[in-house]
């Protein structure tokens, strides 16, 4: 009888923890929503402002194979000789999203894709993957702070299966 009620204890222990590593993370879900939102803002190429209000005041952008251009008026200028660019268009794709457990930073990861004019007129491609450091005040909206991307034939990297903000699980012992 004891042995079936800690098999009993056990098994509902288990389902415990596996219904709450599944619980969704609001900030973390806020954060994914916000990235995949100025995706598509992005790649509709329409309204800089809009583009540009996802970014924080003092955000920092790192192109490839071009300085960093920091601050808001900076990078609306770097976004709108973009958009002038022949050819020019952008998007990406989230494959992932962590928020620290404070709540107010974060990053997202993923893949993206810019077309543009090349040296010789003509249509060139650059897949890539990007990393976006996020910010957000007062549980207001998330605003990136820093974005960093690169060229790469790589595919995106892998979807975390842990919860971040979980402490890592202790090493095993050797006996």
């Amino acid at each position: 009888m004891i042995r079936w009620m800690m098999a009993a204890l056990t098994l509902l222990f288990a389902l415990a923890t596996i219904a709450a590593a599944q619980k969704p993370d609001p900030a973390r879900t806020a954060l994914l929503q916000t990235d995949i939102e100025w995706a598509k803002v992005a790649t509709a190429g329409k309204d800089v402002e809009r583009i540009v209000s996802y970014w924080t005041d003092d955000a920092v952008v790192y192109p490839p194979r071009e300085a960093a251009v920091s601050g808001k008026a900076a990078i609306r200028n770097y976004v709108s000789r973009s958009f002038k660019t022949p050819f020019f268009s952008i998007s990406w794709k989230p494959a992932q999203a962590v928020v620290a457990a404070s709540g107010d930073l974060g990053y997202t990861m993923g893949s993206n894709e810019i077309t543009f004019a090349d040296a010789k007129g003509k249509v060139a491609r650059a897949q890539g993957r990007y990393l976006t450091v996020w910010r957000r005040s007062d549980n207001g909206p998330w605003k990136c702070l820093i974005d960093f991307w690169n060229e790469s034939p790589f595919p995106p990297p892998p979807v975390l299966k842990h919860s971040p903000a979980a402490r890592p699980s202790p090493r095993p012992t050797r006996k």
